[in-house]
């Protein structure tokens, strides 16, 4: 998509896919850091905030953001801030007249900041000021959205991954890359958002191959700036990528919930999801035995391995999968099946569907490998 000139501009399907999974992991997100006693405050980053809405009226993410907060039936005891920055006045200031009709919505403690600037210099800024001060950044969630490749800096992205609890949810324009990677003036751009010049190398590459390389060396440096976790899914009309989207975290239970958050949102109109580059699914008529797979692969040599240390693989960023569908589409089945035994209290019991804590599973090498 090509920036929009005007305020207000019409909102394209793919963006609503996207601006849902937000929803679904800010109703997670928010509880999971702002319920407890160890974070006083959480952030909400919008580095591309626009102005908050679409000529349609449809929200836009700060909205979206703000109306998750609002509604929020659990009670959120750190101090919330949202930080929207918008490098156009007009849109910014579009914005700030809706901040102040949800304000009196929100959580006596919830702040918001409208900023007028760019979201390099003005997380730099912030960053930088943080720096002089001696302090880190609060838990936070940055949103990076921009409708081509200029402004989202690598170097940025790894400052704020450097800060405990932070996460980054970001926006990779596939169409814009595929475009401009040939193109000598965008040189600049693209070293600054891979961080390498590394990608130079896609120009001799053409199609799913250039595609693949280029998402292969962002999830490395992604990974390399401080994501312990990344997550990716795609958005395609019909069989055209539109754009991918990354989410980068340091912990497996943000890598969880994101997951879920993914598969809560289904396809819509001719848009629909795809899961990252190693396996994946329409989320439609979605397929679990990659899952079943990946359990038999990580565990057939491994003996007795309790059931945490199988959510944990499941919750991390080894699979597309995530820990809500472990038991119903994965061990009940293999179990069925002959693929797995479950040890309860040093006792293999008859086959069930329950898995307890501190239960042990065994994943047969010699049992069958296909249901």
């Amino acid at each position: 998509m090509a920036a929009p000139k005007g305020t207000l501009w019409p909102r394209e399907p793919h963006t609503e896919g996207k601006h849902l999974v937000l929803e679904n992991y800010l109703k997670a997100w928010f509880p999971i850091l702002g319920m407890g006693e160890r974070n006083r405050r959480i952030l909400f980053i919008d580095g591309f905030a626009g102005p908050g809405k679409y000529e349609d009226g449809a929200e836009g993410s700060p909205v979206v953001a703000m109306r998750v907060l609002a509604e929020h039936p659990a009670e959120i005891k750190a101090e919330v801030v949202f930080f929207f920055i918008e490098r156009k006045r007009d849109r910014a200031d579009h914005l700030k007249r809706l901040v102040a009709q949800w304000r009196p919505r929100l959580p006596a403690t919830a702040k918001i900041h409208v900023r007028e600037g760019s979201f390099d210099a003005s997380m730099t800024d912030v960053l930088d000021e943080l720096e002089v001060r001696g302090r880190k950044m609060a838990p936070a969630l940055v949103m990076i959205d921009p409708f081509g490749v200029k402004g989202m800096p690598m170097s940025v992205i790894r400052r704020i991954m450097a800060n405990r609890n932070c996460e980054v949810y970001l926006s990779f324009m596939w169409e814009a890359m595929n475009r401009f990677v040939s193109e000598p003036e965008f040189e600049p751009s693209m070293d600054e958002l891979f961080g390498s010049r590394e990608w130079r190398k896609a120009r001799n590459l053409a199609g799913g191959e250039r595609r693949a390389s280029l998402h292969g060396l962002y999830q490395k440096q992604l990974r390399e700036a401080g994501a312990k976790q990344v997550v990716q899914f795609h958005l395609f009309a019909g069989n055209r990528l539109k754009y991918s989207v990354f989410f980068g975290t340091r912990h497996p239970l943000g890598s969880d919930r994101m997951k879920q958050a993914i598969w809560k949102v289904a396809p819509f109109g001719d848009f629909s999801f795809r899961g990252g580059e190693r396996a994946q699914t329409s989320f439609l008529e979605p397929d679990f035995a990659p899952l079943q797979e990946a359990l038999q692969e990580q565990f057939e040599e491994a003996g007795w391995v309790s059931i945490e240390k199988i959510s944990e693989f499941v919750r991390s960023d080894a699979t597309i999968f995530h820990t809500g569908q472990l038991r119903l589409q994965a061990l009940i089945p293999m179990e069925r099946a002959g693929r797995i035994e479950v040890k309860v209290n040093d006792r293999i019991r008859k086959k069930g569907s329950n898995y307890p804590k501190n239960c042990l599973i065994n994943f047969r090498p010699e049992a069958p490998r296909f249901l």
